[in-house]
């Protein structure tokens, strides 16, 4: 017993190389080892039974906190990790209607991984150019190793396609199948709805059945063009298969991701006679007609609605922007305090002014009473005098009347030198007070 129990502890200390980032899908003990078996796990009878004592294992992704990508653990470490990690995960959301070319870019940036391995994954795994990962949203482990994620996506992507294929056709042919993801790409890129894909899809399978050349602008929004505008020049340059303008049928490759909806619709197309749809002028969705000349009627009155919208919005007063709003009542607030500021002033000026002019006045006739009364003094001190004369008397008063102009304009003279010297000090302290 004693040598079975060493054998069994030694048996855990001996190495296994395991990734940095393991998945194991749901289910019992028995299936975890058997999916890790598959994945190049050497697990057996003592694993299981080790298992049973440690725990059981979790399903999802699993981080191994390895600083390098791929390394080795103790076979006890190992099934220690299994049963009690997680990893940390990012969501990531393929559109529908996106290339791969911008899904990877993405996966780059939220998993953390380098572009180029992952295009280089990409390229040596992918089945078709584009049309192999589901369009939908992935809960993914960050740091997982680049191969190892795509084919992650790669083989859930082609079980789902399995699942529907056996659901509708009893079979799964992965050939004709992807046709059915070219025409589901053709018309993800082209539906204004999903109300619409069933019409679209049937517009696709008439040009077709006519031998007719596609002609529509979303197979050029392939691969890095994803968002790109496609113009003239652009259709006169471009040799792919994915120009439908040159070339008939459709492309060898699907466009783009594509969604169960699509993918139903060019299972089970509208029966229709339609050829043509024209996107609307509001671009709520497609006009359809079933020939040429209704085609061009449809596009005139795309056209007039256009020119009428482009009237209307021209005609319309221009409507004032947040921005306009919000600075209006502040200008006003501001234009208020100048005025309320200039008017202090003003009425500060003209009190001052008043004031200074009072008190000029006060030392004018101070100062004329004071003449007077020197004056009067003068006088009558001559009047005591007995040798006075009459005229000397008329002559005085003379000097007086000369004295008390001379002395008026005296004052006035100091009131104006006052007046300039005393303004500008007083009225530029009063404003900077109200400053």
């Amino acid at each position: 017993m004693l040598v079975l129990f060493i054998t069994i502890l030694f048996y855990l200390t001996l190495p296994i190389e395991s990734k940095r980032v393991v998945y194991i899908p749901k289910g019992s003990t028995s299936n975890a080892i058997s999916y890790l078996n598959e994945n190049g796990y050497s697990l057996n009878l003592i694993d299981r039974v080790a298992l049973f004592f440690i725990g059981y294992p979790q399903s999802g992704w699993m981080d191994m906190n390895m600083k390098a990508e791929s390394t080795m653990l103790t076979k006890l470490d190992f099934l220690y990790k299994i049963t009690t990690s997680k990893a940390a995960l990012a969501k990531v959301v393929l559109i529908p209607g996106e290339t791969y070319y911008f899904f990877i870019n993405e996966l780059s940036v939220k998993l953390k991984l380098p572009k180029d391995e992952l295009f280089k994954a990409y390229n040596e795994l992918a089945y078709k150019k584009d049309g192999n990962i589901l369009s939908q949203t992935y809960t993914l482990p960050i740091g997982m190793d680049p191969k190892d994620l795509l084919a992650y996506l790669f083989e859930y992507t082609e079980n789902e396609y399995k699942k529907y294929s056996l659901k509708v056709f009893g079979k799964y042919d992965r050939a004709a199948w992807y046709r059915y993801v070219a025409i589901a790409s053709v018309i993800q890129k082209e539906s204004g709805s999903k109300e619409e894909m069933t019409e679209v899809s049937g517009v696709v399978y008439n040009r077709l059945a006519k031998k007719m050349k596609l002609q529509m602008d979303g197979t050029l929004n392939y691969g890095p063009y994803s968002h790109v505008k496609v113009t003239p020049t652009m259709i006169a340059n471009d040799n792919t298969p994915y120009n439908t303008y040159k070339f008939a049928g459709i492309p060898s490759d699907p466009v783009c991701a594509v969604e169960f909806d699509a993918i139903k619709a060019a299972v089970f197309p509208a029966k229709s006679s339609f050829l043509f749809f024209m996107k609307k002028a509001d671009g709520s969705g497609h006009s359809f007609a079933k020939d040429f000349s209704d085609h061009k009627a449809n596009i005139s009155n795309v056209i007039e609605a256009k020119k009428k919208l482009v009237t209307t919005n021209t005609n319309k007063p221009e409507p004032k922007s947040i921005k306009d709003e919000v600075k209006a009542p502040v200008k006003k607030m501001i234009t208020q305090k100048k005025d309320a500021k200039k008017e202090t002033k003003q009425n500060i000026t003209r009190e001052t002014k008043r004031e200074i002019k009072k008190d000029i006045k006060k030392d004018s006739k101070k100062e004329t009473k004071n003449a007077v009364k020197q004056e009067n003094s003068k006088k009558n001190i001559k009047n005591k005098q007995p040798d006075a004369k009459p005229e000397k008397k008329k002559e005085t008063k003379k000097e007086i009347s000369k004295t008390k102009t001379n002395s008026d304009q005296k004052v006035k003279n100091d009131s104006k030198k006052l007046h300039k010297e005393t303004k500008p000090k007083q009225t530029k302290e009063i404003w900077k007070s109200v400053q």
